[in-house]
């Protein structure tokens, strides 16, 4: 099974300067023209594909929406995509318009079995990761063989490298991916080997003639 995880473009909520709080934003300017080249290149260098999965968060889903038109392929609402902290701890979404309007005063990874946001019933960083492992683990067991492409965030990239490297609670290196980054993980299952290879991470040839 080879996993294409995709970020989403660029948001409003991604700026430096954005004052607008935790809210379910969509794509800037330069996030759409992300998304556009990264569905313009795509298909060309990834021709078919099995699966495709996406957050159900408005900046991955408009980004989404790009490379549905460009493959001319349905994709997968799927919940356990989401950034850490927009759902519950039972995995269960948030509401766009309930989201949590804050964060704990801490780094998830320094307390990664406390709760992310004031909320309650709001996940850890745990819960986090066990809701992303679920996603991987049913891809690995039900897509054998197959090509599965997923737009989600930045914070399920980190998850995805804690579980195929077996990291403990206490993350020490946070794994960077930029908007619309490309990433390719394989399952490969050989007896007495590694069960994953990482082709590469936060590949982004689409962009080199999109500007700022």
């Amino acid at each position: 099974m080879h996993l294409y995880l995709i970020r989403h473009g660029e948001s409003h909520v991604n700026l430096p300067d954005w004052q607008g709080g935790f809210i379910d934003a969509g794509l800037t300017d330069l996030g759409r023209r992300q998304a556009e080249a990264l569905a313009a290149w795509l298909p060309g260098y990834l021709p078919t594909i099995d699966a495709f999965y996406t957050s159900t968060m408005r900046r991955a889903l408009e980004t989404t929406a790009y490379l549905v038109q460009a493959y001319q392929q349905p994709a997968q609402n799927d919940d356990r995509l989401r950034e850490i902290g927009n759902n519950r701890f039972d995995q269960l979404p948030w509401p766009s318009d309930d989201l949590p309007t804050e964060y704990a005063d801490f780094w998830a990874t320094e307390r990664p079995f406390s709760p992310v946001t004031p909320k309650e019933q709001g996940e850890s960083l745990i819960h986090f990761r066990f809701r992303v492992g679920s996603f991987i683990e049913e891809m690995a067991a039900q897509r054998r063989g197959q090509i599965v492409l997923a737009v989600c965030h930045g914070g399920v990239f980190d998850a995805t490298f804690d579980h195929v490297f077996n990291v403990g609670p206490w993350r020490r290196c946070e794994v960077w991916v930029r908007n619309t980054g490309l990433t390719h993980f394989e399952y490969v299952a050989l007896p007495g080997r590694e069960t994953w290879r990482l082709h590469y991470h936060d590949r982004l040839d689409h962009l080199q003639d999109v500007g700022k």
